[in-house]
């Protein structure tokens, strides 16, 4: 996360719908001995919590008995801005991207939610693909659900903290930014160029 305050003024709340709309990110704790675990995870903000699951193999699982500190990084569009699209000199390469991060203590929660949370997920997912029919978990067999869902384990973050990162240029003078902006859509190294160049055209207000 930048530290630059030009690129961390959008409203926790901004940031806490992002990162809801984004519904993926990485999830981090500390394992034993202090190295980090990560996850990659769909999740759902509901209220003040992320709501997940996690094979029940994963060694975050094995730990979240007991709440323990965690932090859900959620990458937006990102790409390499070259120093020769501004169209002014003495400038140099940077890496602009939009971020959140979530945090606060993680834990299991109790196994009978499991079937509550999997329907969720998947029908916010699958909402974003209308008009295709919504799927349900009802098109499984009991037996090869069952199977599957003692696999995996319902987890929750209660979120205590929220922070966001948007590097857009917003430093840089409104032509500048807007020429840079032209060359992430055209040129750009990164993901969702055209979304990040869109986000460099117009930036959050600040609020």
């Amino acid at each position: 996360m930048h530290p630059n305050p030009a690129y961390r003024y959008v409203h926790q709340d901004r940031n806490l719908v992002y990162a809801a709309e984004r519904g993926f990110g990485t999830l981090a704790v500390a394992g034993e001995g202090g190295m980090p675990l990560l996850s990659h995870i769909p999740f759902l903000i509901e209220g003040d919590r992320a709501v997940f699951h996690l094979v029940r193999s994963n060694p975050i699982a094995r730990l979240a008995g007991n709440p323990l500190p965690g932090k859900l990084s959620v990458l937006g569009p990102e790409s390499y801005v070259s120093p020769d699209w501004y169209g002014v000199e003495d400038q140099v390469p940077t890496w602009n991207y939009v971020a959140v991060h979530l945090s606060g203590p993680v834990q299991l929660l109790p196994q009978e939610e499991l079937h509550g949370v999997l329907d969720r997920l998947s029908d916010r997912f699958e909402a974003a693909l209308l008009p295709k029919p919504i799927w349900k978990m009802s098109k499984v067999a009991e037996e090869p659900l069952q199977r599957l869902m003692r696999q995996i384990v319902p987890c929750a973050m209660q979120i205590t903290d929220v922070q966001g990162t948007w590097k857009l240029n917003q430093n840089k003078a409104d032509a500048v930014r807007l020429a840079a902006a032209d060359g992430v859509e055209s040129h750009g190294l990164g993901s969702e160029v055209a979304a990040l160049a869109a986000l460099m055209r117009d930036p959050p207000a600040s609020e």
